[in-house]
C-alpha cells in the first residue's frame, strides 16, 4: 500500500522532533518533554511505518529500539587507519614523552588532556550528515560493520546538524547504574554476571540482533576528527567543539595544559575515588594529545602509535595471590614463555588464572617459585604480571624453579636450547632445538578437542590455533581455565561465541574415561585400546599406577603399549598437567559391555559405510559384546565393509573370514 501524502508528511515531522528531543536529552542534558511523551511521540510514527512500510529508513529513530538480526558482522575497510595510543603508567614515563615532543618541535607543546574512557571504540562514517557506517577498530585497517546497534545508542544522531561527510572516532561505554541494573536481571534469568561495563558494551555491541543492544544502556563520547570535506579546525580542542556543533556526543570533562605539570595534575585529579566516583561511567586513565593539529601531523605515527599522543593510565590495580604451578607455553618460532598458573583473582574487574613470566631471567629476578604468594598487577593487558613475590608468606621447602632441559611441547627428542639476550629482547629465551613445534602441539590439542575424544563444542581447529596464537592455550588442561574476558579481547569472537564456547567446555567435563585417555595422545592408545584400559583400571589414578608388566597382561595391550602406557605417566610433566586438568574434569567410568550377539569375537570395519560412522560403528560392536580391531588378523571374526574397503577386505577374503554389508551386520547386532 502506497502511503499517502498525509503520511509521509507526518512520519518525516515525527522523526525530525525525535531526533531533536533525542539530542535534547542525552547529548545536551536539558530536556524539553517528558519520556512518557517521547514514547508516545515513537509509538505513533512505529505505527505508520508499520502500516507504510516505504516510510521506514534505515536511520529512523524506531531502529534504536531494535530491528532485523543481521547474519553476521560483515568485515568493513577503514577509510582512515586506525591506532592505538601507546601507554603510560608512571610521572617518569609521561615526562620523557613531553621531552620527546620538545625536542621536536622546538618549542614548549600545549596539549589537549581527555578522559580516557574504558569502553570499545568505535569509527563513525557520515556521508553528507547522514549516519552511514559504524564499525570496530578491528586490526586497524579493517573493522568489523556495527552500524545496526550504534544506531540503537540514542546519543548518536542518525543525521548532523550539516550535510557533512566526516570520519569520527569515539567510544561506547556502558553506564554504571545500567551495568548494576543488567546483571541484577542477568541474574534473576540464570545467567552469569557480565565481568565488568567495557565487556559488556563490547558483547552489545557485537551481537547480531540489534534488539539486543537497545534494551542495554549503552553511551557514546566521540572524541577525534579523522575526516572531513570541510575546513580543519586548528586545534584538538577546536576539533571537539566542531564535533559537538554538528550535534555528535563529546564529552565535557576535558582540560587544555600549557605545561607538562598541568596534564599531571588533571591525571592526579582523576585518580582520587570520589572524582571517578561522581561520573557514570568506568576510567583507566586520561588521553594526552598535543593540541595543534599541525604538530600532530609533522609528528606523524609509529608502526601502531601516533607520536603526538599518550594513554595515561592510572596506576594499576594490585591484589595478592598464590602461584600454583609453573608451566610452558610455545609460539610459532618455538620459543617458549613460562606462564604462571595463579589461584584465581579478581582483578580490574577480570578473574585471572594467569600471567606470563616472560622468561628465565624474569622469574630469576624475582626470585618466583612455586606455591609463592605474589603481588598482581593488570597493566592494561587481558594476562597480567606478577610484580613481585611477598617472601615473608613462603612456604620453608619452597624452591627455586629451574627452566626443564626437555619439553614434549618441542620436537625431536624435546631439547631445549638457550637463547642469549638482545637489544631487543629485554631477557634470554629458551626455544624448542628442533622446529616446527607449535604445529605439533596445535596437532594434539585439536585432536584432545576432536570428536574422537572430548568433543567440546565450538573448539575447532581454527579456534585452537588462534588461542594458542594469543598464548591462552598451550596444553589441555589450559582449555578450561579461558574466560570470557580473553576470549572477546580475541579477534572474531562476539558475545555469542564466547558464550558458545564456554558451554561447550562446561559441557565437556564429563567426558567417559576412555575418551579422556584418547585425547591424552598417549602413543599407541587409540580408541579401543583406550577402552580396554579404561574397562581394567577404573580410573586415571588406578591407570597411573599400574607397572608395564601389569598393562602388557591386558587381553588386547601387550608389552610394547603397556610400556608406552607406565613411559607416559611416569613422565613428571605428563603427570603435573593431568593433575591439573583432572582439577576441571569429572571423568565417567566405562564398564564393561554385557553378554551380546559378538561377546568373544573381534570384528574390524573398513570403508566407508552407507549411514554409520566408523566411530558409530565401533560403538554397536562393543555394545553387542564384540571387539573393534584395526587390522584384520586370524583372530578376527567378522569384517563389516563399505565402500572402498581397501586392503583389509583383500586379507579378510584371503583368510576366508566372514565380510558382511551395514545391513547384515544390524541385523546381527540387533540395531
Amino acid at each position: 500500500m502506497t502511503a499517502p501524502k498525509r503520511a509521509r508528511e507526518r512520519a518525516a515531522k515525527l522523526g525530525e522532533l525525535l531526533a531533536y528531543h533525542a539530542h535534547r536529552y542525552h547529548v545536551l542534558d536539558t530536556p524539553e518533554i517528558s519520556d512518557e511523551a517521547y514514547d508516545s511521540l515513537q509509538r505513533e510514527l512505529r505505527a505508520l511505518e508499520e502500516r507504510y512500510p516505504e516510510l521506514r529508513s534505515a536511520d529512523s529513530v524506531t531502529a534504536r529500539v531494535g530491528g532485523a538480526p543481521v547474519s553476521e558482522l560483515k568485515k568493513v575497510p577503514h577509510a582512515v587507519p586506525q591506532w592505538s595510543y601507546n601507554d603510560a603508567f608512571t610521572e617518569e614515563e609521561f615526562r620523557a614523552f613531553d621531552a620527546r615532543i620538545e625536542k621536536f618541535a622546538g618549542v614548549r607543546p600545549a596539549y589537549d588532556v581527555e578522559l580516557k574512557i574504558d569502553g570499545l571504540k568505535v569509527v563513525l562514517t557520515y556521508e553528507k550528515g547522514r549516519l552511514a557506517l559504524a564499525a570496530t577498530r578491528g586490526d586497524g585497517r579493517i573493522g568489523e560493520d556495527v552500524t545496526h546497534n550504534v544506531r540503537t545508542i540514542k546519543e548518536v544522531p542518525a543525521q548532523l546538524a550539516r550535510a557533512v561527510d566526516l570520519v569520527a572516532e569515539g567510544e561506547i561505554y556502558l553506564a554504571r547504574a545500567g551495568f548494576a541494573k543488567l546483571n541484577a536481571e542477568r541474574a534473576k534469568e540464570g545467567l552469569p554476571p557480565f565481568a565488568n561495563p567495557r565487556n559488556a558494551a563490547a558483547g552489545s555491541i557485537r551481537q547480531l540482533d540489534p534488539a539486543v543492544a537497545a534494551k542495554r544502556p549503552l553511551g557514546c563520547f566521540v572524541y577525534d576528527l579523522a575526516a572531513t570535506n570541510e575546513a580543519r579546525p586548528a586545534t584538538q580542542s577546536e576539533e571537539i567543539d566542531y564535533l559537538a556543533g554538528l550535534g555528535l556526543p563529546t564529552n565535557p570533562e576535558r582540560r587544555h595544559a600549557d605545561s607538562a605539570e598541568e596534564v599531571l595534575a588533571y591525571w592526579q585529579e582523576w585518580q582520587a575515588p570520589q572524582a571517578r566516583g561522581r561520573l557514570d561511567y568506568q576510567l583507566d586513565g586520561v588521553v594526552v594529545k598535543v593540541e595543534s593539529v599541525e604538530l600532530q601531523e609533522r609528528l606523524g605515527y609509529t608502526g601502531k602509535a601516533p607520536r603526538f599522543g599518550l594513554a595515561l593510565k592510572f596506576p594499576p590495580e594490585q591484589v595478592e595471590t598464590v602461584v600454583e604451578d609453573i608451566t610452558l607455553q610455545v609460539g610459532r618460532t618455538g620459543v617458549l614463555t613460562p606462564v604462571a598458573h595463579l589461584r584465581p583473582v579478581a582483578v580490574a574487574g577480570t578473574t585471572v588464572a594467569r600471567a606470563t613470566l616472560h622468561n628465565e631471567d624474569f622469574i630469576t629476578e624475582r626470585d618466583i617459585r612455586i606455591g609463592d604468594t605474589v603481588i598482581l598487577q593488570k597493566a592494561g593487558d587481558i594476562i597480567p604480571e606478577v610484580v613481585s613475590v611477598i617472601k615473608e608468606l613462603r612456604s620453608a621447602g619452597a624452591k627455586p624453579w629451574q627452566f626443564p632441559t626437555h619439553s614434549p611441547l618441542c620436537g625431536g627428542d624435546g631439547r631445549i636450547e638457550r637463547v642469549p639476550a638482545t637489544k631487543t629482547a629485554k631477557g634470554a629465551a629458551r626455544r624448542c632445538a628442533v622446529p616446527g613445534s607449535f604445529e605439533q602441539q596445535a596437532r594434539k590439542l585439536i585432536h584432545f578437542a576432536g570428536k574422537s575424544a572430548l568433543d567440546i563444542d565450538g573448539m575447532g581447529r581454527e579456534t585452537v590455533r588462534l588461542l594458542m596464537a594469543h598464548e591462552l592455550v598451550a596444553s589441555p588442561d589450559d582449555f578450561f581455565e579461558l574466560t570470557k574476558d580473553e576470549l572477546l579481547a580475541l579477534p572474531s569472537f562476539e558475545e555469542t561465541k564466547a558464550a558458545n564456547l564456554l558451554a561447550g567446555l562446561k559441557a565437556a567435563k564429563r567426558p567417559s574415561l576412555d575418551r579422556l585417555l584418547v585425547g591424552l595422545s598417549i602413543p599407541h592408545v587409540g580408541e579401543e585400546v583406550a577402552r580396554l584400559l579404561a574397562e581394567t583400571a577404573g580410573t586415571v589414578r588406578a591407570l597411573a599406577k599400574m607397572r608395564a608388566a601389569d598393562l602388557a597382561a591386558i587381553e588386547g595391550v601387550g608389552p610394547v603399549i603397556g610400556a608406552a602406557v607406565e613411559a607416559w605417566f611416569s613422565d613428571r610433566g605428563n603427570r603435573a598437567m593431568l593433575d591439573r586438568l583432572l582439577e576441571h574434569l569429572r571423568p565417567v567410568r566405562v564398564e564393561a559391555p554385557a553378554q551380546g550377539p559378538l561377546s568373544g569375537q573381534t570384528v574390524v570395519v573398513t570403508g566407508t559405510l552407507p549411514t554409520l560412522s566408523r566411530e558409530e560403528a565401533e560403538g554397536l560392536i562393543r555394545a553387542a559384546g564384540g571387539k573393534a580391531a584395526g587390522s584384520v588378523s586370524a583372530k578376527t571374526a567378522l569384517v563389516l565393509a563399505g565402500e572402498n574397503p581397501g586392503s583389509k577386505l583383500a586379507k579378510a577374503e584371503e583368510l576366508g573370514i566372514r565380510v558382511v554389508s551395514e545391513r547384515e551386520f544390524r541385523k546381527i547386532v540387533g540395531a
